[in-house]
């Protein structure tokens, strides 16, 4: 049976749906324009970026909770946040314009842009509808972390105490999921003294950036100002085990029944107290990892394992309860402990307190400026005075009875306003020269000063009698002490002190090497964890780089050694003038591509191409020789000429005189030079063997070279006991003059000398003759060697006095 329910009014049932649908929709705008960040904000739809960040600055200093002590001021503080996140964000401002949408993580369709754009825009779902929490934790906000407190507090604070950093932003749905385990690891770590930090990534650009976070959520590990990005999944253990792995690694060091004598010997090496902890656990606690690690500049560190069967000696040596921790603390003396504390559950606070109060040993050795400066402070205020008592020593065996005295004496007189010290005078000298007036001490001596500056002023005075540990020293020191004590103007002498020397720091090599394996250990982390995004301009700078390296070297291995590029065939050339020639020679000299020289021979088929048709601008260097002294010549020819073979306008030829007989006397005949002297040679019984001709086919001029004597007459012997040097350095000075002169102008001396170097040329070793042609080439390339005229050029097949009409 199906029972149907009607209205009885028929008009009634649409009226309450009008009224119902009314309210709604009134429900709906309310809603709307309470979570409108432009409304919150009271700005309008076209405001600025800066007057959106004016209006954020005014209603958050108003809404702050710590100023505004109404109930609804923490809401509404978180309203004004979350709009000026949305409105200082230009892609999520543009998102809620559009579509009223604030979620960067939900994407829009088509369908959102059109049909319901008007929808989106009228209708907003609060915040709970989506179980998000309605604000961030307040407790949190003492952890958020800016920009400049970070350079300032956090960053040097981060060589004290590691520092635990979580990266979050609004609207994270991972950040939240994480949140728990947050709680709980801070709840633990933060007692423990672990530095807590939070930085909001959408707040925070600019430090997120210099950490290197460019998601959320991140946790970031940062110790001595190192930044580590933790990697496993986010659980209290491993997040434990990520700030203890953070710590250096020889923080404690292992004490044992084998090691302990060895380890409480080594204070006077380090110039350190030791701490030596007692417990029953394999190794040693976080809390007293970190303690080690805040004083590790100050004190040494042991751990003693008590269940251990090799530490039964070090336990019945200094009586240790086995039922509860116990930190014992030693200085000089190290059988008997100045200090000691057993307790369960032992605090921070207790720890701190217990090594602070004895960071220093009862006579420490002044071996930094830090240590000087905490040791004896500045003075600031009268009842604050600080009174240094200084002894400056040796290392030598034979101080070691006065430094023990020394030790006596302070240990017997220790006050609050005195402060015992010793140095040594070999490796604190500009300190031991200001205080002592440059003058060496030949025994220990003792100083009491009081710093008046940060700058090294000081006012001092000297113990008169030096210090050799006697009864007599010891009285006159603790005279002088009290005196001072009374009268703070005891001390009448004033001095400007240099800063210490570190005798602590490690050597270069040492620093290069940690410095090297600490940014290794980074570009690892960041290879391995890194955005890949972030390391593509790296990466591709590296396998750029390898990819030019080894592809060059692989072409230079696959090519063959004497493989040459090919030439372009060359474009016609049009004649040029005689300058252009000259220096067109000057400016296409390069080093030769050929480790050989090319010489042709003039022949009759080779003539006229390389002579009478050569082309313009280019000469051809032709070398005369015989049958005899063929090879010598064209060895001693090319390597004069090596240097000169990669120009492009030069072509090197030689002819045989034996052949072709009657081509150079006809040659020197047609010059200008030879006409007007009148003087007719012996064609036959002349010698040109040695002799070089730049020849200009399409000019038609000459450059001649002739051979020089360089060697001795062997026939003379004169000349060989006596003047061989002397005519070895007058021929090497004449040689430039000697070629310019005999070229130029054909005197008397060149004409009557045809006979006497005919004679003299059988004396010349065949090699020598070219030994001046390097600088007679340097002179033609140069262009200042002097042009000899010819009106016609020979035939070189010819035997009678005939000239080729070629032009």
């Amino acid at each position: 049976m199906t029972v149907r329910r009607t209205c009885r009014h028929s008009l009634t049932c649409p009226a309450l749906l009008a009224i119902f649908l009314l309210s709604v929709a009134v429900q709906m705008v309310r809603t709307s324009s309470e979570s409108d960040p432009y409304k919150i904000l009271g700005v309008s739809r076209s405001a600025s970026q800066a007057e959106i960040k004016k209006a954020y600055k005014n209603l958050a200093k108003e809404w702050h909770p710590d100023k505004n002590k109404d109930p609804k001021a923490e809401d509404m503080f978180i309203k004004v946040s979350k709009s000026y996140e949305i409105l200082s964000n230009e892609e999520r401002r543009s998102n809620f314009d559009r579509y009223g949408q604030v979620d960067e993580n939900q994407p829009y369709g088509q369908s959102q842009q059109q049909g319901f754009r008007g929808f989106h825009n009228s209708f907003y779902f609060d915040e709970s509808f989506f179980h998000f929490p309605r604000s961030r934790d307040f407790a949190d906000s003492k952890y958020l972390l800016h920009h400049a407190q970070f350079n300032t507090d956090v960053l040097p604070d981060s060589h004290k105490r590691p520092y635990l950093i979580k990266v979050t932003s609004e609207w994270c749905f991972a950040c939240i999921h994480i949140e728990p385990v947050w709680k709980e690891t801070v709840q633990e770590l933060e007692p423990l003294g672990v530095g807590i930090g939070i930085v909001d990534l959408g707040y925070e650009r600019r430090l997120a950036n210099q950490l290197g976070a460019h998601r959320a959520p991140s946790i970031i590990g940062l110790v001595n100002g190192r930044v580590t990005f933790f990697h496993q999944a986010v659980v209290r253990e491993h997040l434990r085990q990520f700030i203890e792995d953070l710590l250096p690694q020889k923080l404690v060091e292992k004490v044992s029944d084998n090691n302990y004598v060895a380890f409480m010997d080594n204070w006077h090496a380090e110039n350190k107290p030791s701490v030596l902890l007692f417990d029953q656990v394999p190794s040693a606690s976080l809390l007293y990892k970190l303690t080690a690690f805040a004083f590790r500049d100050y004190v040494r560190f042991g751990y003693v394992d008590q269940g251990e069967t090799h530490s039964t000696r070090i336990l019945r040596q200094f009586n240790i309860n086995t039922y509860a921790p116990t930190m014992l603390l030693f200085k000089e003396d190290t059988q008997k402990p100045v200090d000691i504390i057993q307790a369960r559950g032992m605090k921070r606070q207790i720890m701190d307190e217990f090594v602070s109060n004895n960071k220093f040993l009862q006579v420490p050795r002044l071996v930094n400026q830090q240590l000087f400066d905490e040791l004896c402070p500045v003075k600031q205020f009268h009842r604050r005075r600080k009174y240094c008592v200084l002894l400056i020593t040796g290392e030598d065996p034979a101080f070691l009875s006065g430094n023990k005295a020394f030790l006596d004496f302070a240990s017997a007189n220790s006050k609050e306003v005195l402060r015992f010290a010793y140095v040594y005078q070999r490796h604190q000298q500009p300190l031991c020269q200001a205080l002592l007036h440059n003058q060496a001490a030949l025994s220990p001596q003792v100083v009491l000063l009081e710093r008046r500056s940060q700058a090294g002023r000081v006012l001092y005075r000297s113990v008169s009698g030096g210090w050799n540990g006697s009864e007599e020293d010891k009285y006159r020191l603790h005279e002088q002490l009290e005196l001072l004590q009374k009268d703070p103007t005891y001390l009448t002498l004033e001095s400007t002190l240099p800063e210490l020397n570190n005798e602590m720091a490690p050597m270069f090599i040492i620093q290069w090497m940690n410095a090297a394996y600490d940014y290794i250990l980074q570009v690892y982390d960041d290879l391995l964890y890194s955005n890949w995004r972030e390391m593509m301009p790296i990466l591709s700078l590296i396998f750029s780089a390898l990819f030019i390296l080894f592809g060059t070297v692989i072409i230079q291995a696959f090519s063959e050694p004497g493989e040459s590029k090919p030439r372009k065939p060359k474009p016609k050339e049009q004649p040029q003038t005689e300058e252009e020639a000259s220096s067109r020679a000057n400016t296409t000299s390069r080093p030769p591509k050929k480790d050989f020289v090319e010489v042709t021979e003039l022949t009759d088929l080779t003539y006229t191409s390389n002579l009478v048709k050569l082309r313009p601008g280019h000469i051809n260097v032709v070398l005369v020789l015989t049958n005899a002294s063929k090879t010598a010549l064209l060895r001693k020819f090319a390597k004069e000429v090596f240097s000169f073979s990669g120009t492009q306008n030069l072509h090197f030829s030689f002819l045989n005189a034996d052949k072709h007989r009657h081509w150079m006397p006809s040659l020197l005949r047609s010059t200008s030079a030879v006409q007007d002297q009148g003087h007719e040679e012996d064609e036959e019984s002349s010698d040109y063997s040695g002799h070089v001709l730049a020849l200009n086919g399409h000019k038609k001029y000459l450059c001649l070279f002739r051979p020089v004597f360089t060697g001795d007459d062997p026939n003379d012997s004169s000349t060989e006991t006596s003047f061989s040097s002397d005519s070895r350095r007058k021929s090497r000075s004449r040689s430039r003059s000697s070629s310019h002169s005999r070229s130029r102008s054909h005197s008397r001396e060149d004409g009557a000398g045809g006979k006497r170097g005919s004679s003299r040329a059988t004396t010349i070793d065949v090699h020598h003759k070219l030994d001046r042609l390097g600088l007679w080439m340097e002179r033609l390339m140069e262009g200042t060697l002097p042009r000899i005229q010819v009106p016609a050029w020979p035939i070189l097949d010819e035997t009678t006095n005939n000239f080729s009409t070629e032009s």
